[in-house]
């Protein structure tokens, strides 16, 4: 089941008796269990309210087994329990055991669980075996993958709207650029700029770089922008930035080195006619970053790129040995390519 749809259930006060919900976007797993546990109501912890994790999930069949004394239903959240994680090389015969009882359980009672219990299967990876399978038949699976910017855009402005603030296209693009796409980064920052704003106003492209935490490789497209247009003072400006906030310096460094190797890779894909976004290796809500690292491309030829990348390979190599400041080597390497 898609997120979208699991939320519209949920809107109508639909509860399922088993869930799975795993990803990277830890925040609306979060929201999603926050809107299960309102419509299922009042909860009692040990008595119609359970909570599991690895540390007492061999409790989890006795739990389901035992009535909700006093109430119709009971809710059971199995966080993190390693029942649904792909096992190591060293086997956990213990977990294995386990897993099948759990898989032959749910499978023979069902019918009982339905009417007894809400399951809800909380995980940051699973492994498809088969108790996944087992859940996937009898409940509801969905996978919380990061959002694709429409629909960060989307909630952003919903956000939004809700206050009575406005906020533009295009200013919203330029945020969510600024600021990363993980949805609780992007609402702790948004909340910022709504108060900042007030009701009934605008927010705006200044009121972003004014007050917004941006991610290190939003920082580093801003550099490469100035270093591309020959503008040193901007460039060093931004690096200074960087250090001040307490960056660390070998982070900049490899976030550098990073981000000259894609616009290289831009260079390449163009030249031989590949795929880009397969080049770059990008994620699914990271596409409308091609273009950017397109533009940024033409600021240099690709002999140009290459030589930047060989000296920030150096500057590693050299600071690791001693014979040069990492602060000293960086801005040095700039200042070359803004001449």
């Amino acid at each position: 089941m898609t997120i979208d749809v699991l939320e519209k259930e949920l809107k109508e006060n639909k509860l399922n008796s088993i869930y799975l919900l795993y990803g990277e976007e830890q925040f609306l797993i979060e929201s999603v269990l926050k809107k299960i546990k309102k419509i299922f109501g009042e909860l009692l912890t040990g008595i119609n309210y359970i909570q599991i994790d690895e540390t007492n999930v061999d409790n989890l069949i006795s739990d389901i087994q035992t009535p909700a004394f006093g109430y119709e239903k009971k809710l059971i959240i199995i966080k993190n329990s390693g029942l649904l994680k792909k096992e190591g090389k060293k086997k956990n015969q213990k977990m294995q055991e386990l897993k099948a009882k759990l898989n032959e359980y749910i499978t023979e009672n069902i019918d009982q669980i339905k009417e007894t219990t809400i399951l809800v299967f909380l995980e940051d990876t699973v492994e498809k075996q088969n108790l996944y399978k087992t859940i996937d038949k009898s409940g509801i699976v969905c996978e919380f993958t990061p959002l694709k910017l429409a629909n960060l855009m989307k909630r952003i402005k919903a956000i939004c709207n809700a206050y009575k603030v406005n906020i533009d296209d295009s200013t919203l693009r330029y945020f969510i650029e600024a600021c990363g796409t993980n949805m609780q980064d992007l609402i702790n920052e948004i909340r910022k700029l709504i108060e900042y704003s007030g009701e009934n106003e605008t927010i705006t492209k200044e009121a972003v770089d004014l007050l917004c935490i941006k991610q290190i490789n939003s920082i580093i497209f801003d550099l490469t922008d100035n270093l591309g247009k020959k503008n040193v003072k901007e460039a060093i400006n931004v690096l200074h930035n960087l250090i001040y906030t307490k960056e660390p310096i070998q982070k900049i460094l490899i976030t550098l080195y990073n981000h000259f190797k894609k616009l290289y890779i831009v260079k390449l894909s163009e030249k031989y006619n590949r795929n880009l976004a397969e080049s770059l290796n990008l994620k699914p809500n990271q596409m409308f970053l091609t273009g950017k690292y397109k533009t940024q491309s033409n600021y240099f030829k690709e002999d140009e790129l290459r030589k930047i990348i060989e000296e920030l390979a150096d500057l590693d190599y050299n600071y690791k040995s001693g014979k040069i400041d990492l602060n000293i080597g960086i801005e040095s390497i700039l200042c070359r390519y803004c001449g």
